[in-house]
């Protein structure tokens, strides 16, 4: 699993961070970023969760 935030639609709700904080955080510029686990498929329903749960429709979810 590959999980991206584009970062022209990210506009730094942190809702990803909040539904799933092993894989997102807000960085210091206010906007999600993915941490290191984004690829770790044992994630992925929370991953799922949190990119339906984007109002801005920021986030991917590959197969990888």
């Amino acid at each position: 699993m590959k999980t991206t935030i584009d970062p022209d639609r990210c506009v730094g709700h942190g809702i990803c961070a909040m539904i799933c904080p092993d894989v997102f955080a807000v960085g210091d510029d206010g906007f999600g970023t993915v941490l290191d686990a984004g690829n770790d498929d044992s994630f992925r329903p929370l991953v799922n969760e949190a990119a339906e749960n984007c109002p801005e429709g920021a986030i991917s979810v590959t197969a990888e």
